[in-house]
C-alpha cells in the first residue's frame, strides 16, 4: 500500500518542481512586455527556455503519476494529498524567492494540513 502512495508523491514533487521552474524562469525574464509584440516574443522565448520545458515535462510526469494513482485509490481519498502541494510551494518560494511566510499563511497552511490528516482517515 505505501508502494501505491508513491504515485501521489510524485505528482506532488512533479507539480511543485514545475510551479517553481516557471516562478524562478519569469522572474529572470522579467515583467510581461505591455506591446503585443513583445509579449509574443517574450512568451515564445520562455516556451522555448528548456528550464520551462523541463517544467512543462514535469507536469506531463505529474499527469501519468496520477493516472497511476487513480488506478490504487479513490479520488476522494487521493486527491486532498495534492494540497501538500501549497505547503512545499510556500516553503520553496521562502528559500528561493524570499517570499514572506506570514501567520495568516501558516494558520492556512495548519488548517490545510488538518484536513488532510483528517480526510485521509475518512
Amino acid at each position: 500500500m505505501l508502494i501505491n502512495h508513491l504515485y501521489i508523491l510524485l505528482t506532488i514533487l512533479f507539480t511543485v518542481y514545475g510551479q517553481i521552474v516557471i516562478k524562478w524562469q519569469v522572474q529572470l525574464a522579467g515583467s510581461l512586455p505591455p506591446d503585443n509584440i513583445a509579449k509574443l516574443q517574450y512568451i515564445i522565448k520562455l516556451l522555448l527556455n528548456p528550464w520551462v520545458i523541463s517544467s512543462f515535462t514535469c507536469a506531463f510526469l505529474a499527469a501519468i503519476s496520477w493516472m497511476a494513482a487513480m488506478t490504487k485509490f479513490d479520488l476522494s481519498y487521493a486527491y486532498p494529498f495534492m494540497s501538500l502541494a501549497f505547503v512545499l510551494v510556500l516553503f520553496l518560494s521562502a528559500i528561493f524567492f524570499k517570499e514572506p511566510v506570514t501567520i495568516p499563511k501558516s494558520l492556512g497552511l495548519g488548517l490545510i494540513i488538518l484536513g488532510i490528516i483528517i480526510g485521509s482517515k475518512g
